[in-house]
């Protein structure tokens, strides 16, 4: 009737979210979407299963009408969100590039709390949220004390099991079992002990998390790069150190470690305070073994391509590199990277 323009993203109150490859918080977005648009998506899969010009389109739409409306979908769409809910706010804090460490170790120890009670006291609620959402849509629910049946296989050759058993055991309790192991793993006592000591060096707040104990402790994590005598020397520098930032008018409203780096350099005092510069240095390399590094495989998905697909080709690095770091690149004026190109070696042509 021309009273609403058309277009992408305009008159959607809600729209099916495409999650990413490596960003564990798109995921959680992707499953609340499905949820919540769960009978319009059921709509749409029924249009194209019945008018869709491609036959391969239709059997595709088929397959996946029928498997969204069983049990198991919806358990297993309702226990990953569930999941992933609770680890959201600790992957959208590991992302950021001003990683707060107190809080993201803060975070890390609720997400372990959350998931250990939801497996013990969460399954009645968990069963109850997907029941309620099957007998909304009409989707058949197995009685839980029956004999469990393997899709494909004949009851002779079925494990003699219950859905109960299948459900509670094989399912939510192994999955949970998997990401606390993985959380157990990746934040161990050692590396939850060197994040908290590297958080003492943010400089925000006048220097309030400053802990001389703990900073020693961090140099004593590194023994390649502080001997004993660096340490020894290390204990009467912090001393200093933290007297001499306190009372510094240019370093009283700094952000991060990475300001304080680059004050340190502006001010020379990367060369008063040096063993205190190199615990300011490896606590940079933080942000690059994590966060970064998950934003450069998220970026390989627009760099990469049938020309540039090689992990080792130096035309892949270089417009990964490019791409971003695009923030520090945008300041680069285009004609002083066109003369650095022409000055590269001679070319038939000069470029305007």
């Amino acid at each position: 009737m021309g009273e609403l323009k058309s277009g992408q993203g305009m008159n959607q109150e809600i729209t099916l979210k495409r999650y990413g490859d490596t960003r564990w918080s798109s995921h959680y977005g992707t499953l609340i979407s499905i949820i919540t648009m769960f009978s319009s998506i059921i709509d749409v899969l029924e249009i194209i299963a019945n008018d869709a010009s491609n036959s391969e389109q239709r059997f595709e739409a088929n397959s996946t009408l029928k498997f969204m409306q069983t049990f198991d979908f919806v358990f297993t769409l309702y226990l990953m969100k569930n999941i992933l809910g609770f680890a959201n706010e600790l992957s959208q804090a590991l992302q950021r590039k001003d990683q707060d460490i107190v809080n993201s170790m803060k975070l890390v120890s609720i997400c372990k709390l959350g998931l250990q009670r939801m497996r013990k006291h969460g399954w009645n609620s968990l069963l109850i949220q997907v029941s309620s959402f099957c007998e909304k849509h009409f989707i058949s629910v197995p009685v839980m004390e029956t004999m469990f049946l393997t899709p494909g296989r004949s009851r002779r050759r079925a494990q003699e099991i219950t859905n109960m058993h299948h459900y509670r055991i094989d399912l939510f309790c192994a999955i949970l079992d998997m990401q606390l192991q993985e959380l157990n793993s990746r934040f161990n006592e050692v590396n939850t002990e060197l994040l908290l000591c590297l958080a003492c060096l943010c400089p925000k707040d006048s220097f309030a998390a400053f802990n001389k104990e703990k900073l020693l402790r961090l140099a004593q994590l590194y023994p390649k790069d502080f001997s004993q005598v660096d340490l020894m020397a290390l204990d009467t520098q912090l001393d200093i150190y933290i007297m001499d930032m306190q009372s510094s008018v240019e370093f009283s409203e700094l952000n991060g470690i990475g300001d304080l780096a680059q004050k340190m350099v502006e001010t020379n005092k990367h060369k008063v305070f040096s063993l205190v510069y190199l615990l300011v240095t490896l606590a940079l390399l933080l942000p690059v073994a994590t966060a970064t590094v998950e934003r450069v495989f998220s970026a390989m998905n627009y760099v990469k391509n049938r020309l540039r697909s090689r992990m080792g080709d130096e035309w892949l690095n270089d417009n990964l590199v490019v791409y971003i770091e695009k923030d520090v690149f945008d300041c680069i004026d285009n004609e002083i990277i066109l003369q650095h190109f022409q000055h590269m070696k001679s070319h038939r042509g000069i470029l305007d």
